[in-house]
């Protein structure tokens, strides 16, 4: 189950990548208390992909979700233009959709760009940064601040 958007367009070896990659960084989730293993793997403009887990922490508030995960890396190698980023869990009946703090830490980097929300049975649905967090506060509300 696949959706087409116009920001959103990967060529489907693209898109498998992806999906594949969120799939394996949920394999190396760190997560004792809630056993609930999350993946992602984020595709920058040219073509790279980082991927993250989430971690807990026996201190809640320290644990870091899987998207987060992802881009820090990806800032913390140079890259912050990003094409689309997919996330994997174990849940069957729903598709996996990013946290609000997720949400807005992908808006840091552009509304337009793809979220891939996914299954483990392969299937997955597609929103824009926008469509997820639609008349969000981003950089450029800062820019008039004095």
């Amino acid at each position: 189950m696949a959706q087409k958007r116009p920001s959103c367009t990967l060529e489907p070896e693209q898109i498998q990548q992806l999906l594949l990659s969120c799939q394996e960084a949920k394999k190396s989730a760190y997560c004792p208390y809630s056993n609930f293993r999350v993946g992602a793997a984020l595709l920058t403009r040219d073509g790279r992909i980082f991927s993250g887990c989430n971690v807990e922490n026996a201190c809640y508030s320290l644990g870091n979700c899987a998207e987060r995960t992802a881009i820090q890396k990806a800032i913390s190698e140079g890259y912050k233009d990003f094409q689309a980023i997919a996330v994997a869990s174990d849940m069957k009946d729903d598709f996996i959709s990013p946290c609000g703090a997720c949400r807005q830490v992908m808006r840091e980097f552009g509304t337009k760009w793809a979220v891939y929300m996914t299954k483990p049975d392969g299937t997955y649905v597609t929103k824009t940064v926008e469509e997820l967090l639609p008349a969000s506060f981003g950089p450029q509300d800062l820019q008039n601040v004095q």
